[in-house]
């Protein structure tokens, strides 16, 4: 596995924790934190893995 994959990987499952803390939580402050987390770690993982392909395509 490549650097950009694993790191692809990490993205992805810190998007998924971020998502099940949000549905956990209990106060509305910290549900909108993660949630906006785990909207920046999917940003991260889509950058990734455009740079996955690009590199592919090379």
């Amino acid at each position: 596995m490549t650097h950009l994959e694993d790191r692809l990987e990490r993205f992805e499952t810190l998007t998924a924790e971020c998502e099940l803390i949000a549905k956990l939580a209990t106060d509305s402050a910290k549900r909108e934190f993660y949630l906006n987390l785990g909207e920046q770690y999917r940003q991260l993982a889509l950058d990734t893995r455009q740079a996955i392909a690009t590199r592919a395509a090379a």
